[in-house]
């Protein structure tokens, strides 16, 4: 850790790796020499199209994007990309969809549909208090509908798939916003897959997007789709149809360079793996005092939600005072579930997850009744 950092376990913007920090710290006043900054710089400088275009390239190496499939740089975060799906994909003669509700971000998506289409509701675990993922077989799935919506990684929630779901011949669409990039997923089962990158792959400003490319041609977009979220003017303008989040797509594209460089996607699946398995034993070897409400089958490796003492509130709260004293941050749990929820994404280093998993320990133990 750099002196004066503390471990940020925020749900997002969250900690970034240090590495890249600091590679943009060191080019941040004069890029490459070229005398100005990467802020100053026009967007179709060819200094800013070499970094847009290695950024693509990185992105398609890493994740295996086949040839038949776009990728999208589009500001207005998954959020936005909550209408620009139905807009995009609702305009042939299909117009129903099919939404897989498991969290509140899947929920937002399904609410944001119902205005530009028949938004059914496939599975809703709302009653369970978005604490599970239903089987297959007790979904209600319509082999008519324009598409299947899934969010992959639930942050508030912390729920998560860690399957790809099979929803036969209909196109599947996926909100992979806080799991992106941290471990490898099958891009050839998706029509598209959308993610705000402020989790896993750099600061807020940019939602990726990976399109099938016959959804790219506009047959299905619907005549009420607004410019700025037409998939294909998107694509057709190489994501430079107006001026793009230059800076954010920067970052993305040095993060992307990291990843690479220690080894893709395995290594932030591994990490994931390392780093969650070590709060849940915490958790799960506490007799009760720590609880996760969460099934342990479709647990979230990404945010992990836990309640103290059977949710005493003066006690997560005492938790959270003394978590800061040893630079431990941002630890409180949305604000519309509470508790307590560690969101430990690709840029928070293990050592902080070590120090958060003994911090946890050592409060049980003296707080116990």
């Amino acid at each position: 850790m750099a002196e004066g950092r503390v471990y940020n376990f925020s749900a997002g913007p969250s900690m970034m790796p240090l590495e890249v920090l600091e590679e943009m710290q060191k080019e941040f006043v004069n890029y490459k020499g070229c005398g100005m900054s990467i802020l100053e710089m026009s967007h179709r400088s060819k200094e800013f199209t070499a970094v847009a275009n290695e950024a693509e390239k990185n992105m398609r190496d890493i994740f295996g994007i086949p040839a038949n499939y776009k990728v999208l740089f589009m500001q207005g975060g998954a959020t936005l990309q909550f209408a620009a799906v139905p807009l995009n994909f609702l305009g042939g003669p299909k117009t129903k969809a099919d939404h897989l509700i498991t969290g509140q971000w899947s929920e937002k998506a399904q609410k944001e549909c119902v205005k530009y289409g028949t938004a059914q509701v496939a599975c809703n675990t709302k009653p369970s208090k978005f604490t599970t993922i239903p089987k297959k077989s007790e979904w209600k799935l319509d082999p008519e509908a324009a598409y299947v919506h899934y969010c992959m990684n639930e942050t508030v929630n912390g729920v998560e798939f860690n399957y790809t779901p099979d929803v036969g011949d209909v196109p599947l669409v996926a909100d992979m916003s806080s799991d992106f990039c941290s471990k490898p997923i099958d891009v050839s089962k998706h029509a598209y897959i959308y993610a705000g990158v402020q989790k896993n792959l750099g600061p807020a400003g940019v939602a990726v997007g990976i399109l099938r490319d016959d959804f790219a041609a506009g047959k299905t977009e619907m005549k009420i789709c607004p410019t700025y979220t037409s998939f294909k003017t998107t694509a057709d303008n190489g994501s430079m149809y107006n001026t793009p989040a230059c800076f954010t797509l920067y970052a993305v594209g040095e993060y992307l360079k990291y990843t690479k460089a220690k080894g893709g996607l395995s290594y932030w699946d591994e990490l994931s793996d390392k780093k969650s398995r070590m709060l849940y034993d915490v958790i799960d070897g506490s007799d009760g005092f720590y609880n996760c409400p969460v099934e342990k089958p479709c647990r979230s490796r990404m945010n992990v939600p836990f309640t103290i003492g059977g949710g005493d509130e003066a006690l997560e709260k005492k938790f959270l005072e003394e978590a800061k004293k040893v630079k431990l941050y941002t630890l409180a749990g949305h604000r519309s579930v509470g508790g307590c929820r560690a969101s430990i994404y690709n840029g928070m280093p293990v050592e902080g997850v070590e120090k958060l998993s003994d911090f946890m320990k050592s409060f049980m133990d003296e707080n116990r009744k």
